[in-house]
């Protein structure tokens, strides 16, 4: 892997999921408060080991590891897609907040894929 200076920032699939995590953050500020320590925790955690394993699997130096957490990167895409869902049902995401946020989801997923295959 060739590393800039600016390493795991410059890649478009760390940019994306880091914008997709902040439009979580603050879609969840408008969630019921009781749901804190329940849904709003577990999509912000979810979000976040997005744009973290990318950027740690970069930082690890070995392809075969970078692959590796880009795999648990594109799992966390998928609990995030449940708990979005979830989320929409409930009435805490409004229709349109759930597809730009989902349409980010969905691309930075892309992304991730194309990005093992090409590592593979």
């Amino acid at each position: 892997m060739d590393k800039t200076a600016r390493g795991f920032r410059q890649l478009s699939v760390w940019q994306k999921s880091y914008e997709m995590t902040l439009d979580i953050y603050r879609l969840t500020r408008n969630f019921p408060k009781s749901e804190l320590y329940g849904m709003t925790s577990q999509i912000q955690r979810a979000a976040v080991s997005i744009p973290a394993n990318i950027s740690e699997g970069y930082d690890r130096n070995h392809k075969k590891e970078y692959v590796q957490f880009l795999s648990i990167a594109r799992g966390s895409l998928g609990e995030l897609e449940t708990l979005l869902m979830l989320a929409k049902d409930l009435g805490y995401l409004s229709g349109n907040d759930f597809c730009a946020v989902d349409a980010k989801r969905a691309e930075t997923a892309r992304m991730i894929q194309g990005l093992i295959r090409s590592l593979s």
